[in-house]
C-alpha cells in the first residue's frame, strides 16, 4: 500500500489491497491513502491484487484478480455458482467469523446511523444457526429465455442452450440468470425439483418468460415446505392459465416426487416480474402447507408470508418474547403482523394482542392461524399504519403496555413513529432485518426511549443479512 499521498486510484487500476473489515452489501473494505475501495469477496485479513471496476467521488468498487495472502477467516465455498449467483455472497467466510461482521453490522447501525453511544448496552453476540446450509423453507426460481452463462461455462469452449435457464438472478440485474443444476440452501429433494422441472417443460416445448419482449408461459417456480410436518407444495407461476399443461406437470410430479402434498399454478400475465398473480389454481393436494413455531401450528399458502427459516424463526420469536417481559394483565400492539405469528406466539402471556397489518390476506391468514390454534385473545386489523394508528385508534383497543414492531426493510413512516413517540407505551420490542432503518427510527424515539438490550439472530447463513431485535423502555 501506498504510504505517500497519492491521487484517488483511478477505473481499471490493478493495486494491492489490505482488507482491513467487512462493509456494506456483503463487500469488504481497504484503503489506499485513507480512500475507501469495497472489494467484492474480500475477507478481513486477506492481502490481495484487486482491479477497480467502478469509481465513485468518496469510493471506489473492485474485484480481486488474485489472493495473495489468504484471510485465516476464509474457507472454501461449497456451491460451483458462488461468485456468480446472487444468492450467498459469504460461503467463502468461516461462519463465526459470519457472526461477528452481523454482530460489528448491528453495532455500526445504532452508533453512526442512530447515534447511539452505546455505553451501558451491549450488543450480543449473534445467536447463530445450527444448520448453515439447506435451511430455507422457501426458494423462488426464475424461468429466462436469456441464460447468463458462467465465466467458469464459457472457459470450456462448448456451446450452451443459452433460450431457456432455470435458476436464480446474477447480484442486481433482472435480466441475467443462471441455470442453476445446485443451490445448496434449500433441501436436496428441492434441488431435485428444480432439475426435474426443466427437463420436463424443456421436453414439453414449454417457452420460458422472455423479460424484454415481455412473453413466454414460465415465469417462476416455487418451492415451500414444512420444516417440521414435512408438507412440500410447488407453485408453477406462468403467464396464463392452460389447464392440459398443468394436468402434465402434476402426473409428473406424482409419479417423480411423491413428496410433494400440494401443486398449485399461479397466474401473472403482468409485466413485473413477481410470483404474485391474479389468480392461483389449486391443481392437487390442499393447496396450502402447514408448519410449526414453538406449539403453534401455521397455514402458510402459496403468496403468504412466514419466516423462511422457520428454527431460526423460532429463537427469533423467542428473544422477542424474552425481551417483551410480558405480564398476564398486559395488552400487546403488535404492528406490521403479517400472519399473526408474533401475536399468536405471545398471546398465552397476555391479556390480549391486536395485530395491525397492511396486506388483507395476511389479515384473513392471522385470524385464521387464530382460529385454528386455539388463540381467542387477538384482534387483527387490516388497514394502512400510517393512516390508521391514531388516537382514535388507540381510543378503540386500549392505551398498550407492550409495543412490538416489525416492519418491512424500509423501516416505520415517519407518522407511526412519531404516533408511537405520543402513545409511549412502557415497553417497546423493534424487529427489524434491516438495521440501518431501524437506527433510523430509533433516533427519532431516542428522547422517549433508552435502549436496554440488543440482539441479533441470524437467518441468514452466508449472507450479509441479519435479524435484530432491540428492546427498549419508556423514560421517566
Amino acid at each position: 500500500m501506498a504510504t505517500d499521498a497519492q491521487p484517488p486510484p483511478k477505473r481499471g487500476a490493478t493495486l494491492t489491497l489490505e482488507i482491513e473489515k467487512f462493509a456494506d452489501k456483503g463487500m469488504a473494505l481497504a484503503r489506499v491513502d485513507g480512500f475507501v475501495i469495497l472489494v467484492r469477496e474480500g475477507v478481513p485479513g486477506d492481502r490481495v491484487k484487486a482491479r477497480i471496476y467502478k469509481k465513485k467521488k468518496r469510493y471506489a468498487e473492485a474485484e480481486i484478480e488474485e489472493v495473495l495472502e489468504p484471510s485465516a477467516l476464509r474457507t472454501e465455498p461449497r456451491c460451483y455458482y458462488f461468485s456468480t449467483c446472487g444468492g450467498c455472497k459469504w460461503q467463502h467466510v468461516q461462519y463465526e467469523a459470519q457472526l461477528e461482521a452481523k454482530r460489528e453490522s448491528v453495532e455500526g447501525a445504532l452508533q453512526h446511523q442512530g447515534g447511539f453511544s452505546l455505553d451501558n448496552v451491549e450488543v450480543q453476540p449473534t445467536i447463530g444457526a445450527e444448520e448453515i446450509y439447506l435451511y430455507r423453507n422457501k426458494m423462488e426460481f426464475s424461468f429466462s429465455a436469456q441464460r447468463w452463462l458462467t465465466p467458469e461455462e464459457i472457459a470450456t469452449g462448448r456451446d450452451f442452450d443459452t433460450d431457456f435457464a432455470l435458476g436464480l438472478h446474477v447480484p442486481g440485474n433482472p435480466f441475467k440468470v443462471l441455470d442453476l443444476k445446485e443451490c445448496h440452501l434449500q433441501s436436496e429433494v428441492s434441488q431435485r425439483l428444480v432439475n426435474g422441472v426443466r427437463e420436463l417443460a424443456k421436453a414439453e416445448g414449454w417457452e420460458p418468460w422472455h423479460i424484454r419482449k415481455h412473453e413466454g408461459f414460465l415465469r417462476h417456480l416455487v418451492i415451500r415446505q414444512g420444516t417440521h410436518t414435512g408438507d412440500l407444495m410447488v407453485n408453477l407461476v406462468t403467464n396464463g392459465h392452460h389447464p392440459e399443461r398443468m394436468q402434465t406437470m402434476a402426473a409428473y410430479l406424482q409419479a417423480t416426487f411423491p413428496e410433494v402434498t400440494t401443486f398449485v399454478n399461479t397466474i401473472n400475465t403482468g409485466v413485473a416480474q413477481t410470483a404474485f398473480g391474479e389468480a392461483v389454481h389449486t391443481i392437487f393436494g390442499p393447496g396450502v402447507i402447514y408448519d410449526t413455531i414453538g406449539p403453534y401450528r401455521f397455514e402458510i399458502a402459496s403468496n403468504a408470508f412466514f419466516q423462511t427459516n422457520t428454527r431460526q424463526a423460532e429463537r427469533l420469536y423467542a428473544v422477542a418474547r424474552d425481551m417483551a417481559d410480558l405480564r398476564p394483565d398486559d395488552l400487546v400492539y403488535d404492528l406490521y403482523c403479517g400472519a399473526g405469528t408474533i401475536s399468536i406466539f405471545m398471546a398465552d402471556a397476555v391479556a390480549h394482542v391486536v395485530g395491525v397489518e397492511l396486506v388483507e390476506e395476511a389479515v384473513a391468514n392471522a385470524r385464521a392461524n387464530a382460529a385454528h390454534n386455539g388463540v381467542e385473545n387477538t384482534t387483527f386489523v387490516a388497514g394502512d399504519l400510517k393512516e390508521l394508528f391514531t388516537p382514535s385508534f388507540i381510543e378503540t383497543h386500549g392505551p398498550p403496555d407492550v409495543l412490538v414492531v416489525d416492519p418491512p426493510r424500509g423501516g416505520m413512516h415517519p407518522d407511526v413513529v412519531k404516533q408511537i413517540a405520543t402513545m409511549r407505551p412502557e415497553r417497546f420490542v423493534y424487529v427489524s432485518c434491516n438495521p440501518q432503518t431501524q437506527a433510523r427510527d430509533l433516533e427519532m424515539l431516542s428522547e422517549v426511549y433508552s435502549i436496554e438490550a440488543v440482539q441479533p439472530v441470524d437467518l441468514f447463513p452466508h449472507t450479509q443479512h441479519i435479524e435484530n431485535v432491540v428492546s427498549l423502555r419508556a423514560i421517566g
